[in-house]
């Protein structure tokens, strides 16, 4: 793959890394967070910041030490070793990544849909869905210089709506709003942390983009920590300015359109229908960032000898890699339940990241990072993961059995491929 060292610097970084994290998940988890804790859920996104940036510290430093596209796929290598272990859990990654992006694609077809007169239907979702898809499967074609372009407009057009539509509503807060007579026990902080935790994952894409980094060692720790602390800003100032405007009761009703719901007491319908279209670009934004990660990891994949090796094919400024990807997410799109099967592709996300940081431990003294901050890491997704698994495993019959069989399939894939192909998983740093 052609590699631009300069296509990515300090803020098309930032820009990459807050399209990917400020996606859908702003507009649904604040919504499902409050509805469980109420409006402790400003708390709620306070800590997750703070535990996104810890993690942040741990990947920066581990990209810098082992830079590769795969990003988490490698460290898990270097950390423990060429074995079934780290390659099933690199399986499992990639797929989680597919997942996230069909359940977005749906996320964008649902949103689009609501400007048709025949409504939301699944006629209407998967056909905007794939629409979006095939979009920005063309423009990941057009290479890494020209992702960073699309990602930086959309993300100033998106921040600069949520930035009017944050600053305008918290002039019209409703103090009593804040009142924690009618709120729940403030353990729902912990309860609710799994979702505010998940809002911020897409800080993690940032390390993708390591090889086509303007000077890496500068470069990627600073974009990371800005690109937490801009997102965790930006949070917890929408979480005021939802909570200041519409009740408990409202928020809960109304949890999966809870930001654009708050916009209407405001600006009326003309507030609501522009939420949805911020929520569009948001959603874009998002399916743009993490198919650049999913192609990435996909071709780290092949050179490590885990997928076969068409993955590394080039195609235009791009790989095969990413039209096998594109194609794997199309039947996902058209044909699975993604509420269910997205909520445990997030778990494997956190468990994995979790894996990650405990992974740098073995290799601290290459990374040269401070065991302190690692080690809380490592307890922040710990507390992140555990209470999410508590949560999800109320909501979903049978979780554990699905995370398990998960599993198991992972590794099954991992070992087919591994005979089909008699490739060994190396390092490639």
């Amino acid at each position: 793959m052609t590699s631009n060292k300069k296509s990515f610097g300090l803020w098309n970084a930032i820009f990459l890394g807050i399209g990917s994290m400020v996606g859908a998940g702003i507009f649904i988890v604040i919504g499902q967070a409050g509805a469980i804790a109420g409006n402790f859920v400003i708390a709620s996104f306070l800590i997750a910041g703070i535990i996104a940036l810890l993690c942040g510290y741990s990947l920066s430093k581990l990209s810098v030490t082992y830079p590769s596209r795969g990003g988490i796929i490698e460290y898990l290598v270097q950390a423990y070793g060429k074995g079934l272990f780290s390659g099933s859990l690199g399986i499992l990654f990639y797929f989680a990544q597919l997942i996230s992006i069909a359940a977005v694609a749906k996320s964008f077809g649902t949103y689009a849909s609501t400007y048709l007169k025949s409504g939301i239907n699944d006629f209407n979702i998967n056909m905007f869905a794939l629409i979006v898809l095939g979009v920005f499967v063309i423009i990941n074609l057009l290479g890494a210089a020209f992702i960073s372009k699309i990602e930086s407009s959309i993300v100033i057009i998106k921040l600069i709506a949520l930035i009017i539509f944050t600053f305008t509503a918290i002039l019209y807060i409703e103090p009593s709003h804040f009142s924690f007579k009618n709120s729940p026990s403030s353990l729902t902080i912990l309860y609710s942390l799994g979702l505010t935790f998940f809002a911020f994952q897409g800080f993690s894409v940032i390390t993708n983009s390591v090889e086509d980094m303007d000077n890496p060692s500068d470069t990627m720790l600073k974009s990371m920590i800005i690109t937490i602390i801009l997102v965790a800003i930006l949070y917890i100032s929408v979480s005021i300015a939802v909570f200041g405007n519409l009740s408990l009761e409202q928020i809960i009703k109304s949890e999966d359109f809870a930001l654009a719901k708050a916009a209407l007491p405001i600006f009326g319908i003309l507030g609501f229908k522009l939420i949805a279209a911020t929520a569009l670009l948001a959603t874009a934004s998002a399916i743009n960032a993490t198919l650049y990660a999913a192609t990435q990891i996909g071709y780290t994949l092949a050179k490590e000898g885990d997928l076969p090796n068409v993955y590394q094919r080039h195609i235009y400024h791009n790989t095969e890699g990413l039209i096998i990807s594109a194609l794997i997410v199309v039947p996902m799109i058209l044909f699975l339940d993604l509420g269910t099967i997205a909520s445990i592709a997030a778990i494997i996300v956190l468990l994995i990241q979790e894996l990650t940081h405990i992974g740098h431990l073995f290799v601290i003294k290459e990374t040269k990072a401070n065991i302190f901050i690692i080690i809380l890491s490592i307890l922040g997704t710990f507390l992140a993961a555990g209470f999410a698994i508590y949560y999800t495993s109320k909501e979903i019959n049978y979780f554990f059995i699905y995370i398990l069989i998960t599993f198991i399939i992972a590794f099954i894939i991992e070992i087919l491929l591994r005979k089909l192909n008699k490739r060994e998983i190396k390092e490639q740093c």
